[in-house]
């Protein structure tokens, strides 16, 4: 047992804690953090502490929680949340979990530490102790036959069931944005956190993140639970995005750009977080916008609408094949085929026209050709998978779908973000435009988003057409 120099509380301040999460964190605050970190109140503490006790009320089931980091939400949500709540319910069951199993125990340790301390014990011991054979980093049980198990994605299915479910940190910063690591922990929340609750109709589950990427755990959560209660914190005001949720919260703050903790962050550590983290680090993790407002590698505001392009400018067409069936099983929302039509001349670039659909292999074949015929000379390029599989592709395209078209496949090495630099400095320069259309909206709103976007088809396809037409020495293939 962990020794405190806190005296027991007294009766009226012991109540407040049992009947209270924030009463409660503020009085133990000090078992786990040193005299040099005083405890700072602020509202959003407030707001936390009132949505876990309504999950522990069993009036919210489903709980997001955006938040930048150093608000304490690892402090609440993974630390003194299950140890108040084992003060009258100790019979609950714990499941909570992080990206990294390492961060998980760090958490479970903290809590176990805290119901271990003579302040605790003093205080709240009475109801139960932990099982002597049951006391581990990563699982721990009580006589009331309470339990906490630390989970993380890479562990699957524990077999274990639980009254309350949080997941603090699904993602690694640089691991969301891996569409493969991103998709491993949605998978693991789909196929593994929905079989976990013993009691469906009353055990809930707590997400608590920063956004990373439009397509992380929080934007999956968002788009396929609408029942979701969304508590949505940035760092400094949004209006635009006000934070409302089921239980009366509103976000008090009334000016845009209003801190959300100015005593502890003040606009000199925003200044400085937002220089170490850069745009898209400081959209997602401080403003929980998984992309800056306006766009970051690219703004829509950089791009002019023009009714035309000269006609004889130097043109090329680039597709981003993608052979996905919209009617197949598997993703609901899958990746399109995507062909960007762009034209140069004296240095400006004009993005002329953009195709864009999901198809099965055939129907990709199909789009390519038709629009080759509706383009005419125009020489088109076609992305190149690595591998034998790629040149297959290209080379089935060449004699039996591109045949009299100058067709040819390009091999790329580098990652989507380099090889769109040198497309976004020439838009940010003024030199790219836009010929008026119907496809101008949602290729906008998805160069904003890149690279934490769900989708990057027409990213790529544009890259590579204004690569094309950067290199004055292009080696066309002759007509087959």
């Amino acid at each position: 047992m962990l020794s405190s120099n806190l005296p027991s509380l007294n009766d009226f301040d012991r109540e407040l804690a049992r009947r209270h999460l924030k009463d409660f964190v503020m009085q133990a605050w000090h078992v786990l953090e040193p005299p040099t970190r005083p405890f700072q109140d602020n509202w959003h503490i407030s707001a936390i502490c009132d949505h876990l006790e309504a999950v522990s009320a069993g009036h919210i089931r489903k709980l997001l929680i955006n938040i930048p980091p150093g608000h304490m939400k690892s402090w609440l949500c993974s630390v003194a949340w299950n140890a108040w709540e084992w003060i009258d319910a100790p019979y609950t069951r714990w499941l909570t979990g992080a990206y990294s199993l390492d961060l998980a125990i760090r958490d479970t340790v903290k809590t176990r530490r805290l119901i271990d301390s003579n302040w605790y014990q003093e205080n709240f011991g009475e109801s139960f102790s932990f099982q002597p054979d049951q006391n581990q980093k990563t699982r721990y049980e009580n006589t009331e036959t309470g339990f906490r198990v630390a989970i993380t994605p890479g562990m699957g299915g524990t077999g274990e069931r639980g009254n309350r479910i949080v997941v603090d940190d699904g993602h690694n910063v640089r691991g969301a944005l891996s569409p493969v690591q991103r998709k491993e922990v949605i998978n693991w929340w789909d196929e593994t956190m929905p079989t976990r609750t013993n009691d469906p109709e009353k055990d809930a589950w707590v997400v608590i993140m920063q956004r990373l990427h439009q397509d992380d755990l929080a934007g999956h959560i968002m788009e396929t639970e609408p029942d979701v209660d969304h508590l949505m914190l940035p760092m400094e005001y949004d209006p635009d995005r006000k934070c409302r949720t089921s239980i009366q919260f509103t976000d008090p703050r009334k000016r845009r750009g209003e801190l959300l903790f100015p005593d502890r962050f003040g606009r000199k550590t925003l200044t400085e977080w937002t220089r170490r983290l850069g745009s898209y680090g400081a959209a997602g993790q401080l403003q929980q916008r998984p992309a800056p407002r306006g766009g970051g590698l690219f703004q829509r505001d950089w791009f002019e609408i023009v009714p035309g392009a000269p006609a004889d400018a130097t043109r090329v067409r680039y597709w981003d094949a993608a052979a996905t069936d919209p009617k197949g099983k598997g993703s609901n929302d899958p990746d399109y085929t995507a062909g960007c039509r762009m034209s140069e001349k004296a240095g400006i670039f004009y993005v002329e026209d953009v195709k864009r659909k999901r198809a099965n292999p055939l129907g990709v074949e199909k789009l390519v050709r038709q629009t080759a015929e509706l383009d005419g000379t125009i020489p088109v390029w076609m992305e190149q998978e690595g591998g034998a599989s790629g040149k297959l592709t290209i080379s089935h395209f060449q004699r039996n779908v591109m045949k009299g078209f100058a067709f040819r496949g390009n091999k790329v090495s580098s990652s989507k973000e380099a090889r769109a630099d040198p497309f976004s400095a020439a838009a940010e320069a003024g030199n790219v435009k836009l010929v008026k259309g119907a496809w101008n909206e949602e290729y906008l709103r998805e160069l904003e988003l890149f690279p934490a976007g769900k989708h990057d088809d027409q990213v790529d396809a544009s890259s590579g057409a204004f690569e094309k037409l950067n290199t004055k020495s292009t080696p066309w293939i002759e007509v087959l």
